[in-house]
């Protein structure tokens, strides 16, 4: 029963370290159906970037729940008491390190000059490959922004 706790908890904290994409070709359910102005232009730089998804402390949170459970496995009393507080630090900080590992991701800063002349730069994950020259899109529905083909 321990080791299906300690499990359930492992799970859950590597699920809540999960970042939301931000690619061209997804789009969540309150985006399907909606209207989006369309712009054309062509890049004229690309940029390789890191997306950091916003720390939820979750890592932590989770990590500090788990070691401090196990920790309270080992010796009995003070000793207990102890080893509990110990898993919980140490379970805080690597909980902590495996949020941040498994929340950044590969994308691009892509910079477009628009028909009219102005520059846009927009910044989503690297799933897509563009080049200097590229004639693209970019679609816009007032608070996201993405490039196409």
């Amino acid at each position: 029963m321990k080791k299906l706790l300690l499990l359930t908890g492992l799970v859950s904290v590597l699920a809540g370290c999960a970042m939301p994409p931000n690619s061209a070709d997804v789009y969540n359910s309150s985006q399907a159906q909606g209207e989006q102005t369309i712009r054309t232009g062509v890049v004229t730089s690309v940029r390789n970037v890191t997306i950091n998804a916003d720390r939820s402390g979750v890592g932590a949170l989770g990590g500090a729940a788990l070691g401090g459970i196990a920790g309270s496995q080992i010796g009995g009393g003070t000793g207990s008491i102890a080893a509990a507080v110990g898993g919980a630090i140490a379970g805080g900080l690597i909980g902590d390190r495996v949020e941040q590992h498994y929340g950044t991701k590969p994308g691009l800063e892509i910079t477009v000059r628009l028909r009219d002349g102005s520059l846009v730069a927009v910044t989503q994950d690297a799933d897509e490959a563009f080049y200097v020259g590229d004639r693209v899109q970019l679609l816009s529905n007032g608070s996201t922004t993405r490039v196409t083909h």
